[in-house]
C-alpha cells in the first residue's frame, strides 16, 4: 500500500515537471504579443509551460491548435490537430503494421520555426512522430 500511495505521487509530480498550467498574466508580454499578431481574435487561450517554453493552446472553428514559443517570444513550432485520414499514407500503414488492432486517438499536423513539416499520430499513450512523406521518425511517450 505504502508504494503504491508513493507510486501516485512521483507519478503526479512527474506530469507537474513535464507541462504546467499558467495564468495567462504569468505570460512575458513578448511571448503573448507574438502570439496574438497570428491569432488577434483569440481570447480563449490555456497556456502552460514545458521545458521553460510556453504553449498556447486554442480552438480555431472547431479545430484543436497549439503554438510553442519561447520565453523571447520567437515561434518554435505550430500544431493543428487533423483528420486521421489526412496522414500521409506511409504513416498509416507504418502504424497498422506496427500497432496491429490499435486505434489512433489523434492526429496532428506541426511546422517548425524553419518550415519543416511533420505528422504526429497517439496510438495508446504514444505519440508517432512521421516525416512529410510519412516515414516514422521516433515515438514520444505522452
Amino acid at each position: 500500500m505504502k508504494n503504491s500511495i508513493l507510486t501516485c505521487l512521483v507519478l503526479l509530480f512527474s506530469s507537474f515537471a513535464i507541462a504546467q498550467h499558467v495564468s495567462e498574466k504569468d505570460i512575458p508580454n513578448v511571448v503573448k504579443l507574438t502570439f496574438l499578431k497570428s491569432y488577434p481574435n483569440q481570447t480563449n487561450v490555456k497556456w502552460e509551460k514545458e521545458k521553460g517554453n510556453y504553449e498556447a493552446n486554442f480552438v480555431v472553428g472547431k479545430t484543436q491548435h497549439a503554438m510553442l514559443l519561447d520565453s523571447n517570444g520567437n515561434i518554435l513550432e505550430t500544431e493543428e490537430e487533423i483528420s486521421v485520414k489526412k496522414l500521409p499514407a506511409n504513416a498509416l500503414a507504418y502504424i497498422q503494421k506496427t500497432y496491429k488492432n490499435k486505434k489512433i486517438k489523434e492526429a496532428a499536423i506541426i511546422t517548425d520555426a524553419h518550415g519543416t513539416v511533420t505528422f504526429e499520430a497517439q496510438v495508446t499513450s504514444i505519440d508517432l512522430i512521421f516525416d512529410k512523406q510519412g516515414t516514422y521518425i521516433k515515438s514520444i511517450a505522452d
